[in-house]
């Protein structure tokens, strides 16, 4: 096998740490969650876990994933992106029901 071929095989193991890795990240987001932390209250429009298209979003060429995000305690807020991983400072003010909408 040449390194070319190796290079173009994704290691299946490898492809599952790195999920695991970006699931632990975006933690309980999903769409029409609502989460708040420090910086303040926010409803989960979409999650995005194609690293190309986070890319663009975020303009950061390591984003492996982004949530889109608008600001509930502000009026008039405009949705935005973020790629900020989950902490034990964020904590579900509602969870998203398995369509994405509200429970």
């Amino acid at each position: 096998m040449t390194l070319s071929a190796l290079a173009a095989e994704p290691d299946p193991m490898t492809v599952e740490a790195l999920r695991r890795v970006v699931d632990d990240q975006i933690g309980p987001r999903a769409r029409g969650a609502i989460y708040q932390n420090v910086d303040g209250a926010f409803e989960v429009l979409a999650v995005i876990r194609d690293p190309e298209r986070a890319r663009a979003l975020l303009g950061r060429r390591g984003a492996q994933w982004a949530v889109i995000v608008k600001d509930v305690l502000r009026p008039g807020a405009e949705p935005f992106a973020v790629c900020s991983a989950w902490t034990t400072s964020d904590y579900l003010v509602r969870e998203a029901t398995a369509t994405g909408g509200v429970k």
